[in-house]
Parts: structure tokens; C-alpha cells; sequence
């Protein structure tokens, strides 16, 4: 059978319905690692499609290739029943094809409107029409609830605001098939049910939604078909309505998996010291803006304190302030009832106050650093990681290869660097750095964000072993069931200020969603 022949077979036996055809896609990338191993993959007109696997299983691979930023070794690909080549993501724009990256793809020092209008053709050039592209995202804004400012420079705006922008720019290039990865992991539930109102009404006019999630709810409650992948291969092809949240978690890594959360002894203040208190703090936002507004919480010893609200509302803030990298501009931070307010990162990380920071790449590591240099950045100078100055390399090494092993963590040796790491990878990375060093308090930013099943259970147990032996957490998330589940009290922010303080225990999803915006009882 001739190649032509092939592909008039592969066009004739796709559905009616069918919009994008991939037919055994493979991509290797150097070193020998099949990330995509022959797959077939198709998306209906009108459906959302969820794409499940665990990190480095290759769905976000596939996809990369299907918007053009990747090219397949073999296989082929049809949209609209025609055989496509799509080289780049502007082939893949002009198809209609559009896609949401986990990893924001937005130039920081830009307007919002510059970078949604970047690369588009201007009807005035070498001027970009910012005003009518204002204008138009302004509607777009008000139409899908996504309340994003044309004018704002990105490199102000929350990570969960850069979200919005994403989905924004996809939008305004008029996507039919819209790539969606990881879209709400930086969301909170309201937002993310603001979200998939947008992907049910675009999917009623016949759009097509590919959702890269690893929030099996999420799955269950939105997608019509789901698709999974292991170790680059599709395990699992199935209709939504006939499979179970348990069953896909199998799929994913090979095994049964209890999806069942382990059991939490809630601690009472009461009979446990305060280890950090903030009275009547304030602080500055990236824009000059009050981003803590007058703000008074405590932390006792055991403590699971869960922090929620819409993205935005002065979490990034309240965390920088708690650790030393934000100035506060009035009140006081107390740990162990000492004095510490505005003092260096330094000092916070020698009191035992630590951070793992929402930005994994860009604050959590140094990227182009090892691994086994990353895991010792806050201790190299101390026994028995240097002596006389001097960096005692086979004991930073040792400490690496005991980490590793202890926290799962995936990489060729303790010598790569840590941008080689995937999500879930370099999320456990971070997390060995941090309670290596024995911290009292840790404040922790949306940690199993983005992550699969595994890596999220793993990350949740962790911290909940934290608490047992003593050190007070502030868990930071957007993810409520979470909140709920890990937490002994959850405290709601909106517009800088804490609205409520419930302990997760009596907490109901309405009430808080209430106290994100602003209404409800006051802490």
C-alpha cells in the first residue's frame, strides 16, 4: 500500500465530526528518549477532550506538536479531513488551532494589549492597533468573566491574572480547537467554574476543547472523552460518562491507586505555642498598591493554616513578607514572639521561616545550576557541605543522591541541571531543598499546582509529616478541596485583607467562595 493510498484510508475512516486527526505521531528527542511512541489521537467538533497522564507521559508533547512548536518524527496529521504540515504556531493559528500554555508564553515588560497583538497583522503598520485590540479584549474580558486590564504591564500581575491573559490571547486569535494546559492551576474553584461555563458555551457552538488536567474531578465533571497516556504510548481511550476517576488514576501509572486522602489530627491552638504573628500588617504591591492591607494572622506550632482566594488578592504579598523579600510598610511580623519585621531573607531562612515559591523555575531553583548544587544553595556554606570555604563536593554529592532516592525524584544523575527536571520532578526538588534545612515555619504557594496524581499525593503527605513533627505551614492554594483536606484552619484574602478565618473541619465551599469575595464573616 502506497503512501497515498495510506493517507486517503486514514481521511475517509475519520467520523464526520472529526476536526484534527493525528495518526501514529512519534517524537524523539536526543539521548534517546521517546516522549511520543505512536499514537493516534482525534478530537470531535464540539467536544471537550480531556489528555491525562503523568508528568513526562507526553501529552504535553503531543499537543506542542499539533500547535506547531514541536515536529513529529513520523505520523500524520488532518484537520478538517485534509492533510496538514503545520511547522509553527502561526500555521497553527491559521488552522484554528490555539493553545494555553502551562509555562506562560508573555514578554513581561509588555501591556497586556501589546503582548495579545503580538505577530498579528496590523492594519497600520509598523503601529500596533493597541486601542482597538483594547477594546476588543475588553469585551472579551467582560464576556467570559476573566476581568484582565489591557493596560496592565504583565510583569505586575499575579500568576493566576498571566493565566487569564493566556486564555485572553487564544481567544482574541478566534481558536476553534483551544489547547488548554493545566488551565486551572493557578485558578481558584470559582474562576475555574467561570472557565468551564466559557469551554461548555464555546463547545455549544461547535469548538473544540483539548484539556491537559490532573484534577480527575475535573475530568469527570466537564469532558465528554478522555485519552490517556503512559510512558509516551495511549493506555486508555474512553467515554467520560463510562469510566471512574479511580480507574483513569490506574491508567496513569500503571497500578491501582487509592484516591482516598490520609487522615489529619487537626491541632488546637490552644495548647500549642504561636510561631508567627503578623499585626496590623501592610505592604506594597509591584504597583505601588496596598497588596497587605492592614492585615493581623497567626501560625501555632502544628499548624496547617490554608490561605485562599482569587488569584491576585495579596497571597504573593503576604508570603514575601512572611519570608523577607517584601518591605512592609507598616505593623509588625513576629516569629516566636521576637521582633522580625523587614529583616533580609537571610535572617528568615536562619530563624528556620522557609519558602517554596508558586514560580518553580523562577524562584524556586536556579535553573542553569545543578541539582545537587540547588539542593545546598541555603546551606554550602555550612559542615559538612564546605570547609576553609572550600565546597566539599563529594559530601554536597552524597546529599544529593540520599535526597533523591528519599523524595522520588526522577534525573539521570545529581549533576544535570535543574531545568532538565519535569513538573512534578522539579516540584519535589524544591521540596527536598527546603525540609532538608529543618524549617519552623514554611510558607508554601500553590505546591502541587500543574502536578499528576502521584506527585500531588506525594507533595500532600510530605507536608502533612511537617506538621506531625511540629512546624507551623502556611499552605497557599487555589485548590479548595485541598485546602479543606490538608488544613486545620483556612483564612480567606480578598483585596489584601483577610475576610474570614474557619476551621476546615466546619468550612463549606459556598461560605469561603463567599469570603473571596468579599462578603461573608469577618476574621
Amino acid at each position: 500500500m502506497n503512501t497515498m493510498t495510506s493517507l486517503q484510508q486514514i481521511k475517509e475512516s475519520a467520523n464526520e465530526s472529526t476536526i484534527v486527526s493525528m495518526r501514529g505521531i512519534t517524537k524523539r528527542f536526543p539521548g534517546g528518549v521517546v516522549a511520543v511512541d505512536n499514537v493516534d489521537f482525534e478530537l470531535s467538533s464540539g467536544e471537550i477532550h480531556a489528555l491525562l497522564g503523568e508528568n513526562g507521559a507526553g501529552k504535553t508533547t503531543l499537543m506542542n506538536i499539533l500547535y506547531g512548536l514541536y515536529s513529529s518524527d513520523s505520523g500524520h496529521m488532518f484537520v478538517d479531513g485534509r492533510p496538514v504540515s503545520i511547522k509553527s504556531p502561526r500555521d497553527a493559528i491559521q488552522l484554528g488551532i490555539g493553545m494555553v500554555h502551562q509555562n506562560f508564553q508573555l514578554i513581561p515588560r509588555m501591556t497586556v494589549s501589546e503582548n495579545i497583538v503580538l505577530g498579528l497583522k496590523s492594519e497600520r503598520p509598523p503601529l500596533l492597533e493597541l486601542e482597538k485590540a483594547s477594546s476588543k479584549i475588553k469585551e472579551l474580558s467582560s464576556s467570559y468573566g476573566l476581568r484582565v486590564n489591557p493596560a496592565a504591564r504583565v510583569e505586575q500581575l499575579s500568576m493566576g491574572e498571566r493565566q487569564k491573559v493566556e486564555i485572553v490571547k487564544a481567544l482574541y486569535r478566534k481558536a476553534r480547537v483551544l489547547i488548554l494546559d493545566e488551565p486551572t492551576s493557578v485558578l481558584t474553584p470559582q474562576e475555574g467554574e467561570e472557565l468551564f461555563k466559557l469551554l461548555d458555551s464555546m463547545t455549544e457552538e461547535g469548538k473544540t476543547v483539548v484539556l491537559i488536567t490532573h484534577k480527575l474531578p475535573e475530568v469527570m465533571a466537564i469532558s465528554q472523552r478522555v485519552t490517556v497516556l503512559r510512558h509516551g504510548k495511549v493506555v486508555a481511550n474512553l467515554e467520560t460518562k463510562l469510566t471512574s476517576a479511580a480507574e483513569l488514576a490506574g491508567y496513569m501509572v500503571g497500578h491501582e491507586i487509592s484516591l482516598k486522602e490520609a487522615g489529619k489530627v487537626e491541632a488546637s491552638h490552644k495548647e500549642r505555642n504561636t510561631l508567627l504573628e503578623l499585626k496590623n500588617v501592610s505592604a506594597l504591591n509591584d504597583k505601588g498598591l496596598l497588596g497587605v492591607n492592614d492585615l493581623s494572622l497567626s501560625l501555632y506550632e502544628g499548624e496547617i493554616l490554608g490561605i485562599a482566594g482569587v488569584a491576585g488578592n495579596g497571597q504573593r504579598e503576604l508570603a514575601e513578607v512572611i519570608t523577607g523579600l517584601r518591605h512592609v510598610t507598616d505593623g509588625e511580623v513576629l516569629f516566636k514572639g521576637r521582633v522580625v519585621t523587614n529583616g533580609p531573607p537571610s535572617r528568615s531562612i536562619e530563624l528556620g521561616i522557609r519558602y517554596i515559591p508558586e514560580d518553580r523555575l523562577g524562584s524556586g531553583v536556579i535553573p542553569d545550576f545543578t541539582i545537587a548544587d540547588n539542593l545546598v544553595l541555603e546551606r554550602r556554606r555550612k559542615n559538612p557541605f564546605s570547609k576553609n570555604w572550600l565546597l566539599e563536593r563529594k559530601a554536597i554529592e552524597d546529599n544529593a543522591a540520599a535526597l533523591l532516592s528519599e523524595y522520588d525524584i526522577v534525573a539521570p544523575n545529581p549533576n544535570v541541571t535543574a531545568r532538565t527536571l519535569s513538573g512534578g520532578n522539579l516540584q519535589k526538588l524544591i521540596l527536598a531543598k527546603v525540609l532538608s534545612g529543618n524549617p519552623k515555619v514554611l510558607v508554601a504557594s500553590q505546591p502541587t499546582a500543574g502536578l499528576d496524581v502521584g506527585a500531588a499525593q506525594f507533595i500532600r503527605n510530605k507536608l502533612r509529616q511537617e506538621a506531625a513533627r511540629g512546624v507551623g505551614i502556611l499552605l497557599i492554594s487555589g485548590d479548595l478541596n485541598e485546602l479543606i483536606s490538608l488544613s486545620d484552619r483556612i483564612a480567606v484574602m480578598y483585596e489584601g485583607k483577610v475576610t474570614g478565618i474557619v476551621p476546615a473541619s466546619e468550612s463549606e465551599i459556598e461560605e469561603i467562595g463567599l469570603l473571596m469575595g468579599g462578603a461573608g464573616r469577618q476574621a
